[in-house]
């Protein structure tokens, strides 16, 4: 069977690892790219020795079926919508889309034309969180009754070389990390039926200290502390924490799920890999769990191939477009119950994404 041929829009930093692993997969090839500099999408084709041109002239292309969007988060949607207006199934780094109407309208179109859209994070799929998937499938910690997750860092302006986005309309620590977290959560428990929380910007200016742009100033537009709770259709209660305010540090773990049987702590879901313990009940130490799975370093981009497997079989596919739009709409929800003081009740469900085969052949996605 061909390989679906996919072409990247958006050549900055991160396109690097999706052009290393994009033609690795067997069902997906990347054959061009391109960007609103198109000089710089021609020296990054001729990088990775593929066609680097125009975003109009990459969507012209009859031969390119698949789009994945790797462009700054305000024009995912946009690009998103172009893209399916061209024919092309389309896939997205996170966030799906800045704003629920935006998702909403690319996942409608996407029905419309009978296209696949798809969106990133696609780290639940490698070896850490398919792991704790089985693992819990499997009965080590018993019935899931509630789970943790903790992302707390001092701020991208002491390290970024440009992190004014980070605090602007869009960013912010929930929906820049928030995808990774709900996303593991989801592909662990299922889907959310309700969310509340507590928000607040707590430096309304802030000093980037990071080259080339010291001594700049950032006026933050959205909460940077954001404290959420979750309940789960499944019956778990959820809680999740998210900061640009940790100053000194944290040595909270990542993500903890609670059983009827024991405790199952899971690695870092802005990674692949990590290590994965157990405390069962009635025990005092902790087991590190091996791996079931594979893809445990970076895997970028596995998401989108598994994608293409979809489109050349019929199946759905993991990093789907109704999973995207669920997490979308649980952090806009946590932001919206804490500005009205109330639950916010989820108006979207998605199925939880089949788990991954045991023992598949390294860039083989069945």
């Amino acid at each position: 069977m061909d390989k679906i041929k996919a072409g990247i829009i958006g050549t900055g930093n991160i396109s690097g690892i999706y052009f290393d692993n994009g033609s690795k997969f067997d069902a997906m090839q990347v054959v061009a790219c391109a960007d609103l500099d198109v000089e710089r999408a021609k020296a990054r084709g001729e990088q990775y020795g593929v066609k680097g041109c125009s975003v109009d002239e990459l969507l012209a292309d009859p031969d390119i079926d698949m789009i994945i969007n790797l462009t700054i988060p305000q024009a995912h949607a946009s690009v998103n919508l172009r893209a399916l207006e061209a024919g092309k199934h389309v896939y997205v780094e996170k966030p799906f889309a800045v704003t629920r109407e935006e998702a909403q309208e690319v996942l409608a179109l996407a029905a419309q034309k009978g296209l696949y859209v798809g969106s990133a994070p696609d780290t639940f799929l490698g070896g850490g969180i398919q792991t704790c998937i089985k693992l819990i499938e499997d009965g080590w910690i018993g019935t899931p009754i509630g789970a943790t997750s903790f992302m707390l860092g001092g701020g991208h302006e002491s390290w970024h070389p440009a992190p004014e986005f980070y605090y602007q309309v869009g960013g912010g620590p929930m929906f820049d990390m928030g995808p990774y977290y709900l996303t593991a959560l989801v592909a662990m428990l299922g889907p959310m039926t309700r969310v509340t929380g507590s928000a607040r910007i707590s430096y309304p200016e802030r000093t980037i200290t990071s080259q080339p742009k010291a001594g700049q100033k950032i006026q933050v537009e959205v909460p940077t502390h954001i404290a959420g709770v979750m309940d789960f259709a499944s019956g778990v209660i959820g809680t999740i924490l998210t900061s640009f305010d940790a100053k000194g540090g944290t040595v909270l773990p990542r993500i903890e799920v609670y059983g009827s049987h024991g405790t199952l702590q899971v690695p870092d879901p802005n990674t692949f890999g990590g290590e994965i313990r157990v405390c069962r009940a009635g025990q005092k130490e902790w087991s590190t769990i091996p791996f079931t799975h594979g893809y445990t370093e970076n895997a970028r981009g596995v998401g989108a191939a598994d994608m293409a497997k979809a489109i050349q079989t019929g199946r759905k596919h993991r990093a789907n477009g109704e999973l995207a739009y669920h997490v979308l709409e649980a952090m806009h929800g946590i932001h919206d119950a804490s500005e009205g003081g109330v639950h916010y009740i989820m108006k979207s469900t998605c199925e939880r994404p089949a788990p991954l085969p045991l023992g598949l052949r390294p860039f083989c996605l069945d």
